[in-house]
């Protein structure tokens, strides 16, 4: 179908200049990468026997000194600031504050990575960079919590506060297979067939738990199965528990290690040279240009503006001054072949909606923020544009929106080096405060201030109750829970095993394994969802948390 109005003035376009070397690409987000991991926080691991440090289960972490104390000193009856200035307390809800804070800014830290992740892979394309570099930075923020998480004091405070990355490590992967993939159900369920097929855009049979559903392609059943197979590294680290074997511990450790990092190199050569992953992430984009058109050519040619100043859809705007022929593809949800107000307004406001997520924070919603949001999705477009072909769009300056791409990511690393050492802190805080187990509080909590802005992302999108769009978001989910399984767990594990912790997480690897393998055989091998299915996903998340505390507090696993 064909809109009859134009995406972009159809003005001639002068030859873009070329686009920056992809060398220079590849060794600044090297650098990226290496200074957010080994300058996290300000610490370094202190080395056994040096001069002045004590006994080897002495050593401590060093941290940044407080004011007019020494380095590792904490304050004598009171809490420790980190990096000497950041405020600290020991109340409960003094650390629950905190705590928000942090989380706020390591949610932003990630909106940036994904931000500049998304720019960097228009302007490249798939390829080396786009399988081998971002997959690593989307999962950057996680990795970084996991790994400050082990890296405080002495081997005794690591021990109790590695525990908060089990959690989030945990959480992350159940929330998303859980809650996540539930949610995306509902929202994008159509009516089906009669043949279990579903028909696009057509929700009439409201909640029938056989009667409507969601279908994916072939290729989201593949992703499914790459997850399913990357939680070997979890079988192998419980081998001494499953065989009861009294030694080989710490063998097995390394071998887990050695696993997982080489199933993460493993899946981004996948990437690189079965580039199919990558084009998903790019059709992405795609749609958002489309809806960015409609609204900048919507605001431009009606009697007011489609947001008022403080962010409200003008409804009445909408009502009155747009063409509802030029939006039959996707606002015709009735498949009647035509549009009734009701279905104008809803598509209108939803596609608002998604323009204020992703020009979020440019300050008032006014004819500018529609430009802003058209210039957003005309760059992430051109990342479609055949190399050989010209569709009339492009980047105007590459060497600009490379520039970007690596502000952002590189702002994105440095506020996730800063902030996860203090986050960390306090959720650990808090847990002593009201005597939660950090691990369930950073199982809940810690999640959604570093995947919640892909969730909302992923739900708006399955909303268009679309194959297409439900394909590309499951394929998001799925390849999430990947990166978990093989890059946050090879940083736990290294963790674990050169600051010599015990591997005490049975249950918690337990729960990680069951919902993987019940999620990963549910939808490797089929296509089709019917609402009931949703149900499923939901429950096994809170019984994931009964699981862990019943195996932990009634059984002594922990």
């Amino acid at each position: 179908r064909h809109y009859s109005f134009p995406l972009s003035p159809a003005l001639p376009h002068p030859m873009p200049p070329p686009p920056p070397p992809r060398t220079l690409v590849v060794v600044l987000l090297l650098a990226v990468i290496v200074v957010g991991a080994v300058s996290a926080h300000g610490r370094l691991l202190a080395s056994d026997g040096l001069p002045g440090q004590g006994s080897a289960s002495d050593a401590t972490v060093l941290r940044l000194p407080s004011a007019g104390r020494p380095v590792g000193e904490a304050e004598e009856g009171g809490c420790e600031m980190t990096y000497g200035f950041l405020p600290c307390t020991e109340t409960a809800g003094g650390n629950l504050f905190l705590a928000l804070a942090y989380g706020f800014l390591m949610f932003k830290s990630a909106t940036y990575l994904s931000a500049g992740s998304e720019l960097l892979l228009e302007i490249l394309g798939p390829g080396i960079v786009g399988g081998l570099f971002l997959p690593i930075l989307g999962a950057l923020p996680d990795a970084l919590l996991i790994l400050v998480s082990g890296l405080s004091g002495t081997k005794e405070v690591a021990q109790s506060q590695v525990l908060i990355g089990m959690g989030l490590l945990a959480g992350s992967t159940i929330m998303l297979l859980t809650i996540l993939w539930g949610s995306c159900v509902i929202v994008g369920k159509c009516d089906l067939s009669e043949n279990s097929t579903t028909i696009d855009s057509q929700d009439t049979k409201a909640f029938s738990l056989f009667g409507s559903g969601v279908s994916t392609d072939l290729q989201t059943s593949y992703a499914a199965r790459i997850m399913a197979i990357s939680i070997l590294p979890f079988i192998v680290v419980q081998i001494p528990q499953i065989l009861k074997l009294q030694s080989g511990h710490r063998l097995t450790l390394l071998l887990g290690l050695i696993v997982a990092v080489l199933l993460l190199l493993t899946y981004c050569l996948y990437q690189i040279f079965q580039p199919w992953i990558q084009r998903r992430k790019l059709e992405y984009s795609r749609l958002k240009h489309v809806m960015s058109g409609l609204l900048k050519h919507a605001q431009m040619h009606t009697f007011g503006h489609l947001i008022d100043d403080d962010g409200t859809p003008n409804v009445s705007v909408i009502e009155n001054n747009l063409a509802t022929d030029q939006v039959m593809a996707d606002f015709d949800r009735s498949r009647n072949s035509s549009i009734e107000k009701g279905e104008f307004v809803d598509g209108v406001l939803r596609w608002l909606e998604e323009a204020k997520r992703v020009v979020a924070g440019s300050g008032a919603y006014s004819k500018k923020f529609m430009e802003d949001f058209h210039i957003t999705t005309g760059e992430e477009h051109n990342a479609l544009l055949d190399k050989h072909e010209d569709d009339g769009e492009s980047i105007e300056n590459p060497t600009w929106t490379c520039f970007k791409a690596i502000s952002l990511l590189l702002l994105g690393t440095a506020m996730a080096a800063a902030f996860a050492d203090p986050l960390v802190d306090a959720v650990h805080n808090f847990s002593s405060a009201t005597s939660i187990p950090s691990f369930f509080i950073s199982f809940i909590a810690m999640p959604l201030a570093t995947n919640s802005s892909e969730a909302v992302s992923a739900i708006i999108f399955a909303s268009r109750k679309k194959q297409r769009t439900l394909s590309l978001t499951f394929s998001e989910v799925y390849g999430g829970v990947t990166m978990n399984n093989t890059l946050c767990l090879a940083v736990f594990l290294a963790l674990v095993y050169i600051r010599g912790l015990t591997w005490d997480f049975s249950s918690e690897v337990l729960v990680i394994f069951l919902v993987c393998i019940i999620m990963g055989l549910f939808t490797s091998f089929r296509t089709k969802f019917p609402l009931w299915t949703c149900f499923v996903a939901f429950l096994l998340y809170p019984l994931s948390l009964v699981l862990v505390y019943i195996l932990d507090y009634k059984f002594g696993w922990s």
